[in-house]
């Protein structure tokens, strides 16, 4: 009988760990698997994780918009505070459910400084140099401040081996500084002349985009393939009706959103697509939600619609960024958003 009640004791230890941790595997992330429209058969993984501009909040409205008005299966990944489960933005070793880039068609990510274990850094790596497409918003620039023992710190926002790491090398882009002033000088979005019939500005019409983040400097001129389509218009102020700023914040203005190429290991071209803005306030801009839709449809080889439908979900009130400004004792679930009515 010693055997039988050793491995009961074992069973009864393991079923307290998982009660006391709250945590099913799949209650680590959400899924909206989508229904009909054109994105059906695609998957889209949403990769949040930053402490200041609420990626927990805008990847959930994102890929809801993405999977009841277009189709797409959505998964939204957060960082998980290990002690309890809740969504801890501060947690910046922890996003469980990377293996779901195993079957995405495309990667969203708007992580910040992160240092992964290599068992969840590989998930992204692997998606990467198979060729995966990317759209990087806001801070993904400087995704990952990894140590120096990671097996990927060279893809570190500071390497120096990769120069920049995944931020420069992947998107074009690592961080550099705050163009406008941080919290006081909002980002108008002025479409790039010589591409305004790229199929990513379908429908988005000048003015419509607006968010109270502020452009973020890059250095001119992005590289290899890098294209501008938006240019970051740095305004005197926090409301859509402020003018722009005078000097040289806006001469030469900085690019905010711009497609490129990666070369795998294996020679392959991946479509990338970057924009700098990307804050859950950000959001409210139909111009930039229809923006991301379009990006979407283009990384996933799909045709994009002359006007896509970009109405939010939900009653939707994003959180005004900021540090330590995530809503407490959040689990996955609690993001998840309803189905339109009707």
């Amino acid at each position: 009988m010693a055997l039988p009640r050793l491995l009961f004791a074992s069973t009864l230890s393991l079923a307290s760990l998982a009660f006391v941790s709250g945590l099913r595997a799949d209650d680590a992330w959400i899924v909206f698997e989508g229904g009909e429209g054109p994105g059906k058969g695609k998957h889209v993984v949403l990769v949040s994780g930053d402490e200041e501009y609420r990626s927990e909040e805008a990847l959930p409205q994102l890929g809801a918009i993405l999977a009841y008005r277009h189709g797409f299966k959505s998964t939204a990944l957060f960082a998980i505070d290990k002690q309890d489960g809740t969504i801890n933005p501060n947690e910046k070793t922890n996003i469980p459910g990377l293996e779901a880039l195993e079957s995405a068609d495309v990667m969203i990510i708007a992580t910040r400084f992160r240092d992964l274990p290599d068992d969840q850094m590989k998930h992204i790596v692997d998606f990467v140099e198979k060729g995966g497409s990317v759209i990087g918003l806001r801070t993904a620039t400087h995704a990952f401040n990894l140590n120096d023992k990671s097996a990927y710190a060279r893809w570190d926002w500071k390497s120096r081996e990769w120069d920049g790491g995944f931020g420069r090398q992947v998107l074009g882009e690592t961080w550099i500084n705050h163009h406008g002033a941080h919290g006081s000088e909002a980002t108008r979005g002025i479409l790039a002349e010589d591409r305004k019939d790229h199929p990513l500005l379908r429908g988005v019409e000048p003015g419509s985009i607006f968010g109270p983040t502020d452009v973020y400097g890059v250095r001119l001129p992005l590289p290899g393939d890098s294209a501008p389509l938006v240019f970051g218009q740095v305004v005197a102020g926090m409301k859509e009706s402020d003018p722009a700023v005078e000097g040289a914040k806006n001469d030469p203005m900085m690019p905010i959103a711009w497609t490129k190429t990666f070369e795998t290991p294996s020679g392959e071209k991946a479509k990338i697509f970057v924009t700098t803005m990307g804050a859950s306030q950000d959001l409210l801009s139909e111009g930039l939600r229809r923006l991301l839709v379009n990006a979407t449809y283009w990384a996933a080889g799909l045709e994009v619609p002359e006007k896509a439908d970009v109405a939010l979900v939900g009653d939707y009130q994003p959180t005004k960024f900021g540090f330590d400004g995530a809503a407490k004792g959040k689990k996955p679930a609690d993001m998840k958003v309803a189905p339109p009515q009707g």
